[in-house]
């Protein structure tokens, strides 16, 4: 049994949920996935699955990396990444694995990378309050005072300053799954995810044990 799968977010919509309510959702192809590779605990020291996903043209990857996949597929993939599995008896190198591993009313977990918003200020990044708007202030959007006196002289590490913002990894927890296009390899989730249309994200099955 798949704890997990690759997907890509393709945007968001609106659908009626069987109340009659208008739910948000988020669009999302998970898969296919073909495992490229199955590590186990007396190989590798733990049980895990390598999925490939969104193929590529073999003669556009190098020779390393066709070499890997020659070992269990005869297709080329842009992203590949690890699943830690519990059991992995059923599953064989080669095998794809699409949206049927999931159900209508289970519980996902999503992991994507957020969007970029470049260098920002304290206000944007932070939430810093503003200055006064009133006549004669200089202080409308600077961060204010960093430093110290004479001791230690020295600006803090970890002070929080402006910078860039954003193509940070986030997870959003316990996202109900709403409708499955099992045609399609799509799922809807309630709310939203992290990053921008198009963007790799990885759904796992939350456990609701713990």
């Amino acid at each position: 049994m798949m704890s997990g799968l690759l997907g890509k977010k393709i945007g968001m919509t609106n659908v009626f949920a069987s109340d009659g309510q208008l739910v948000p959702v988020t669009v999302l192809q998970v898969g296919p996935c073909v495992v490229t590779q199955i590590k186990t605990e007396e190989t590798d020291g733990y049980a895990a699955l390598q999925l490939g996903f969104d193929e590529k043209p073999v003669e556009r990857l190098n020779k390393p990396i066709a070499g890997h996949l020659k070992k269990a597929s005869d297709k080329g993939f842009r992203v590949l990444r690890e699943f830690r599995e519990d059991s992995i008896e059923d599953i064989e190198a080669g095998a794809t694995i699409g949206a049927d591993m999931f159900s209508v009313g289970d519980k996902v977990t999503v992991t994507g990378i957020s969007k970029g918003r470049g260098f920002q200020g304290t206000i944007k990044r932070h939430g810093f309050s503003r200055g006064p708007e009133t006549h004669g202030n200089r202080n409308h959007r600077k961060p204010g005072s960093i430093g110290n006196s004479a001791w230690p002289a020295k600006v803090i590490k970890g002070k929080r300053m402006p910078g860039h913002k954003g193509v940070d990894k986030v997870t959003v927890k316990n996202l109900t799954i709403v409708d499955i296009k099992h045609d399609d390899n799509l799922i809807l989730v309630k709310g939203a995810v992290p990053g921008f249309n198009t963007g790799v994200v990885e759904v796992r099955k939350t456990d609701v044990n713990k």
